[in-house]
């Protein structure tokens, strides 16, 4: 197959990986011969924005696709620093360590809010930009259900489902449950 891109890069947190992420994954893998998923907020520690950690997420991403598409997806874990341009500097050195040096490379993602403005900072990856799709949601709301006990099957992919329905028999999820709870009170009670 003949691919504009050998590489587009897609830059998320994925806190959980749902339907918006993996309609984005599919549109790349149609474009591209490979995909680079940036999973942000990659540091070993946990809490109720960020359950998951990196390598979690690997998982929990790569169980909704074939065994094909899954050799085409590579990750590169970008811990939270919280400047612009050291952040950028970072994106790019970790990407360039999975890519080969003459790759053409892409950046794919949607402009849905101003939290999207890092999508600017690559102006030498040529741009898929996306509409938004069809039924595209913010991860906010699913984790806070979940986060009540609930998990939105109808947001999410089979693997995510079951990797949620996993971790919600942990002690960690306990853990971040209680304290989302206890964080929610005590923003109802200001």
């Amino acid at each position: 197959m003949n691919y504009k891109f050998d590489y587009l890069v897609f830059i998320g947190r994925f806190q959980p990986f749902h339907l918006a992420h993996m309609g984005t994954i599919k549109i790349a893998l149609e474009h591209s011969q490979n995909v680079v998923l940036a999973l942000g907020s990659a540091q070993n520690e946990r809490n109720i924005k960020n359950p998951f950690l990196a390598t979690e997420r690997e998982k929990m991403i790569l169980s909704n696709f074939s065994e094909v598409d899954q050799k085409r997806i590579k990750f590169v874990h970008v811990i939270d620093v919280y400047n612009d341009e050291k952040w950028q500097k970072l994106v790019k050195s970790l990407v360039a360590n999975v890519i080969g040096e003459h790759s053409k490379v892409g950046l794919i993602g949607h402009f849905k809010d101003d939290s999207s403005y890092y999508l600017k900072f690559f102006p030498e990856w040529e741009m898929v930009e996306l509409e938004s799709l069809e039924g595209s949601m913010s991860a906010t709301p699913v984790r806070e259900a979940y986060y009540r006990g609930e998990i939105q099957k109808d947001a999410f992919p089979e693997g995510t489902i079951q990797f949620l329905e996993q971790f919600q028999k942990t002690k960690i999820y306990e853990k971040l449950a209680q304290k989302f709870v206890t964080q929610d009170k005590s923003n109802i009670a200001e």
